[in-house]
């Protein structure tokens, strides 16, 4: 990102800068390339999956997380 278009950014209201992010994001995905997965990315997930295949019973499934993380105190 250039330094002129930074500091456009920076004199946006947070409500301008929410609207930017979200009209950037509807841009992204409507791109038809992938982003590139980064290797480390790829070593993440490979461990995941090898420490779920050595032990699945572990964890929680979605439902549980998702209520645990939507509860309200």
């Amino acid at each position: 990102m250039n330094a002129a278009l930074a500091t456009e950014i920076r004199r946006l209201t947070p409500v301008e800068k929410l609207q930017l992010v979200e009209a950037l994001w509807d841009d992204l995905a409507t791109d038809k390339d992938p982003l590139p997965l980064p290797e480390w990315h790829r070593q993440v997930l490979a461990e995941d999956q090898r420490r779920y295949q050595a032990n699945p019973a572990e964890g929680s499934p979605w439902p549980e997380v998702k209520a645990r993380v939507t509860r309200v105190s």
